[in-house]
């Protein structure tokens, strides 16, 4: 893992969460450096009550045979903060989502992506969906946070505005490269993530169900699979 030490940034979501891809577990966190993705994360949410979790209220055949609607998902729609302080620098929405949620169907668009996104020639919302990317100030100065898949015409904010870490700057949406509504986030060096590389980060503090009970951790960077609340 790279020597740089992690930047701790607030929580930009509420309430319970699963992460997916951590660069806690791994780096790069999602296989990739593309995108000053090094060091993003996914947070889901789950129902931690029944086993396997899943990210909705359907039965697994049901999500095969796209039966899941984005409403019948535990993440859609819940509000996202902004991590940091400082100008937005760039705000995209009216990207479509894909309702239901097909897993064929939403793998098959990943992977497009992967192989064939050229970015001189696609639209970045193609992969990002509808993205937020602010630029740091204070002790957050030279760096910017991206902020991806949010929920169509919920973007909260515009290019210009400056905002203050915990403020609402969208909703979590399916927009883009994703297989289930979820927040895609992470630290970058510069405002354009084609450009751009990843720079670490961990959260100022956050609870963690180990156990049986929660655990307060301090700068802390979650590892895949566990299970934290904010």
């Amino acid at each position: 893992m790279d020597t740089m030490e992690p930047i701790p940034i607030e929580s930009p979501l509420r309430g319970e969460w699963m992460v997916v891809n951590s660069p806690g577990s791994r780096v790069p966190s999602h296989g990739t450096h593309l995108f000053a993705q090094t060091y993003a994360f996914d947070l889901l949410q789950v129902n931690w009550a029944k086993k396997p979790f899943k990210f909705h209220c359907k039965s697994n055949l049901d999500h095969i045979l796209g039966r899941v609607h984005l409403t019948d998902c535990y993440a859609y729609g819940k509000p996202i903060y902004a991590p940091i302080s400082g100008q937005v620098v760039e705000a995209m929405d009216g990207h479509p989502e894909r309702n239901p949620v097909q897993p064929i169907r939403d793998i098959s668009v990943a992977f497009k992506n992967a192989w064939f996104f050229d970015p001189p020639k696609h639209n970045i919302q193609d992969v990002a969906g509808n993205f937020v990317v602010i630029q740091g100030e204070g002790v957050w100065e030279g760096l910017w946070v991206f902020l991806g898949h949010m929920k169509t015409s919920s973007v909260k904010v515009e290019s210009g505005d400056f905002i203050q870490s915990g403020d609402l700057s969208g909703r979590v949406g399916h927009s883009g490269n994703s297989t289930a509504p979820h927040l895609h986030f992470h630290l970058m060096d510069g405002p354009d993530p084609i450009t751009a590389k990843g720079v670490p980060c961990c959260f100022r503090e956050y609870e963690l169900h180990q156990d049986g009970h929660w655990v307060t951790v301090e700068n802390g960077i979650p590892k895949n699979g566990v299970r934290i609340r904010f």
